[in-house]
């Protein structure tokens, strides 16, 4: 930690020595908003310097030298503009883009090398939209879920070889607050996101890998970082129904009205309530509402504050998961449930307020601050009667938490000679304190039959990170960076007489990445890391402290490139260590740990636009995963995707028609460690269609289009029916969802 410490330190002093106080700065808005554009490309000519627009909407230059120059500004979504210098006398200048109908041809792949995905993930939700709650976390190439427990549940995540349960290695956040929980009472890094309302998605930013500094725990296939809206186009009212007794009604107001949008001042309140019967013999129930509110304002010329406060209520039935054999033998449908009463109730509220400074030299400081009040209930039956054939083996798992933060960065932007510098340095801080973690048996929901466990969890995570860019030419980067984090644990047992157990441990995770900018159509990038996943605070404490924070070792070698104007490609092949695998045991509470494992893969990201109505997407994803220490053939990671894939078309006309045919893709996977049990694959697709005005819209969506029965989760599984001798082990699954069509209606005001 000093040393870390140190390298902070003497970073601060040589920026502060070689750092130019000469530059050219400015502002970037969206015309009609008036608020600040992020990821903007500024290319100052001849010279060609490029730059990107910051999340404030700033750029920054060093100042060249004199003679006739221009500033080309361009945007996904919006008319370029070229500006010559002398009209932008004022200091900082202030250039506003105009929207229009996106155009690939005009998207250049951009020299910042933090923007490799950036144009991906920025044509999909302009071009695409998100239809549906499940499309959220769809938007991430190569992401695939699963809902296992009636829609209430978080989704079941698959990435990069990994069945990530519900988020075990994968960092998921919205407005930079965290969404995984840490020692939750379902699993590690459990990541529901139903309190996230899709229409308010503004941009979602994600980067695959564990090589970047400013994300720590679970970032070990990735990072996913939602953001929403912060000033809303128009008013909306929306109403959708459809079959399975489905309704769903969304309302959004700005509070604000013009002459606070001129100074960039915005406030607006969205509430969404949603209820469906489901598609199973016995009905979910699935009700879900959510009230959300956001503050975005410019207080003076250098400082934005943001607030936000939300709530979200869910409560449902589930059928869970059902074997094979009760299928085969007519015993129940294949929409049919061994134990009727699972099902749940779970709650979330948020404040979040973040303060971002921009100061008159081009440096920026952040400072957040948030708080969730959270709470879970969950029924599930996974083995019947295995355990106690007379009242079954239904468990229910409970907590009650509140989780407070912190995070604090600064980023300056500065010249050594002719190397521009992007240095950041931050610190995070995320308190957990979780009362009545429980996990018991029962029957019906209410009677307990056994208490397995029962504790309240206190959990601290305190990070300091450093990262520092070095743009040596127009052409090539290279950024370094380094983490430390640290974690307190503590455990009381209240099943043992309030016993208390603690552990701590820390883990340094150094990042070396490299972009070559060939032109503005091609990008190669080498990125490698380390990164991690924390165990469950019940787990470490018993072992004192014993692989507290398992490491990731990770590289990609990688190219943006547009071959030809209408077609932007995103190909990596991939490596990845992980020191220790850790598998959930839902019904004994326990993480058990499986070794050590490697996986190698490729991924491919394909965008094209060949006419101007015309877009064209597809994703395709291979993982090969193996532990490292078994044997040959009793080594494959149970259920871990092998190859996925996802795509679509989507057609948009001029008079407002739009629709998109979408399929995904989920090819066999092993289901045991020696592949003799295997989780079979899917292919499904899926259509939209929308007729919009500018005062109204109509739209109409088809779930599963051609109605296949496909499997969304798959387990092999031990289990018990209720007049068996002896368990079986086999598949055992949730059915995905049959056809389904939903009309939908939106008045704008």
């Amino acid at each position: 930690m000093r040393k870390l410490l140190l390298c902070i330190v003497s970073l601060l002093f040589a920026n502060a020595l070689f750092s130019q106080s000469s530059s050219f700065s400015g502002l970037v808005t969206d015309a009609n908003t008036k608020f600040p554009l992020e990821g903007a490309t500024l290319i100052l000519m001849p010279a060609n310097q490029t730059t990107v627009s910051n999340d404030q909407g700033r750029f920054y230059f060093k100042t060249t030298t004199a003679g006739q120059q221009e500033l080309r500004v361009t945007a996904i979504g919006y008319e370029a503009q070229t500006v010559k210098l002398p009209a932008l006398k004022q200091q900082p200048a202030a250039i506003a883009l105009i929207p229009k109908n996106i155009e690939l041809s005009e998207v250049t792949v951009s020299g910042n090398p933090a923007d490799q995905f950036r144009p991906v993930s920025t044509l999909d939700i302009k071009m695409r939209g998100i239809n549906n709650s499940q499309e959220v976390l769809r938007m991430v190439p190569g992401l695939f879920i699963g809902q296992h427990a009636g829609g209430g549940k978080a989704e079941q995540l698959f990435l990069r070889g990994f069945d990530l349960d519900h988020g075990t290695d994968i960092n998921i956040m919205a407005d930079g607050m965290p969404v995984n929980m840490v020692s939750h009472a379902h699993g590690q890094g459990y990541a529901d996101l139903h309190f996230l309302i899709p229409e308010l998605i503004e941009n979602v930013a994600f980067r695959k890998g564990a090589y970047y500094p400013e994300k720590g725990n679970f970032a070990t296939s990735g990072y996913v970082d939602f953001r929403t809206l912060n000033v809303l186009p128009d008013n909306l009212a929306k109403l959708e129904g459809g079959m399975f007794n489905t309704f769903r009604g969304l309302g959004m107001v700005n509070l604000l009205g013009e002459r606070a949008k001129q100074k960039q001042q915005s406030a607006f309140i969205a509430t969404e309530y949603m209820y469906t019967g489901g598609y199973f013999d016995h009905p979910q129930n699935f009700n879900r509402f959510n009230l959300f509110g956001k503050y975005h304002g410019k207080l003076n010329e250098s400082n934005i504050l943001t607030f936000t406060a939300a709530t979200f209520y869910s409560k449902w039935n589930a059928s869970g998961q059902i074997p094979d054999r009760a299928v085969e033998s007519g015993l129940i449908g294949w929409f049919g449930a061994i134990d009727p009463n699972e099902g749940g109730i779970t709650s979330r509220t948020n404040v979040n307020a973040a303060l971002t400074t921009s100061f008159s030299n081009g440096d920026v400081l952040k400072n957040q601050l948030y708080f969730s009040r959270y709470n879970f209930e969950l029924y599930s039956n996974f083995t019947f009667f295995k355990e106690d054939p007379v009242n079954g083996d239904q468990i229910r798992q409970r907590e009650h938490r509140n989780m407070f933060g912190y995070n604090g960065s600064y980023t300056k932007i500065s010249f050594l000679g002719n190397i521009r510098l992007r240095s950041e340095v931050g610190t995070n801080l995320r308190l957990d304190r979780t009362q009545g973690s429980e996990l018991s048996r029962t029957k019906d929901r209410t009677n307990i039959t056994d208490a397995i466990q029962l504790g309240d969890i206190s959990e601290s995570n305190l990070a300091a990170y450093i990262s520092e860019a070095f743009q040596f030419t127009e052409r090539f980067t290279m950024s370094t960076g380094l983490r430390y984090d640290h974690f307190f644990d503590q455990y009381t047992d209240r099943l043992r007489n309030d016993t208390i157990g603690k552990a701590n441990a820390g883990i340094l995770s150094p990042k070396l990445n490299f972009y070559y900018h060939l032109n503005n159509r091609t990008q190669f990038y080498l990125t490698t890391g380390k990164g991690f996943h924390s165990n469950d605070t019940r787990v470490v404490v018993p072992q004192n402290g014993l692989q507290v924070l398992p490491a990731a070792y990770g590289t990609d070698l990688g190219t943006v490139w547009k071959p030809v104007k209408d077609l932007l490609l995103n190909a990596a092949v991939w490596y990845l260590w992980l020191d220790q695998e850790f598998v959930y045991v839902g019904d004994e509470g326990v993480v058990a740990p499986s070794g050590k494992s490697r996986r190698t893969g490729f991924d491919i990201s394909a965008r094209f636009q060949p006419v101007s109505w015309l877009y064209l997407d597809a994703d395709l994803n291979y993982a090969n995963g193996r532990a490292v220490k078994e044997p040959k053939g009793q080594n494959y990671l149970p259920l871990a995707p092998v190859i996925t894939s996802a795509g679509g078309v989507t057609v948009k006309t001029k008079p407002g028609i739009s629709g998109s045919l979408r399929y995904r893709y989920m090819g066999n996977r092993p289901a045991n460690e020696d592949n003799t049990v295997v989780a079979k694959g899917y292919f499904v697709t899926d259509a939209f269609i929308n007729f919009t005005r500018p005062r109204y819209e109509l739209g109409l969506t088809a779930q599963n289009l051609f109605d296949v029965r496909w499997k969304e989760t798959q387990f092999d599984t031990e289990s018990r029916l209720q007049h068996e001798a002896a368990p079986v082990s086999e598949i055992h699954f949730t059915p995905g969802t049959p056809f389904f069509l939903k009309i939908s209606a939106s008045y704008l005001f």
